[in-house]
C-alpha cells in the first residue's frame, strides 16, 4: 500500500471527523458509495485531482491540509 496515499487518507479522515460528517455522507457528495469512498480513507485507491478539491470544499479545508502532517 502507498504510504503517501494512507497519510492523504488519514488526513481526510481526521478531517471528516472534525466536521461531523460520516462517510456516507461524503460519498453521497461525490456520487459514489460509500464502499469506495472508504477505500480512500484507507489509503486503497488514491484520489484524483478533480476528488481533491470537492473534498476540501465539502470539508472546508485546503488541498495543503489534505497533503501535510
Amino acid at each position: 500500500m502507498n504510504e503517501v496515499a494512507k497519510k492523504i487518507g488519514a488526513n481526510i479522515k481526521d478531517a471528516r471527523k472534525l466536521n461531523h460528517l460520516t462517510q456516507k455522507e461524503i460519498a453521497s457528495a461525490l456520487n459514489m458509495t460509500q464502499q469506495q469512498y472508504s477505500r480512500f480513507e484507507n489509503g486503497v485507491f488514491e484520489l484524483n485531482y478533480s476528488q481533491i478539491l470537492e473534498i476540501c470544499k465539502i470539508l472546508d479545508i485546503t488541498p495543503n491540509e489534505i497533503f501535510e502532517k
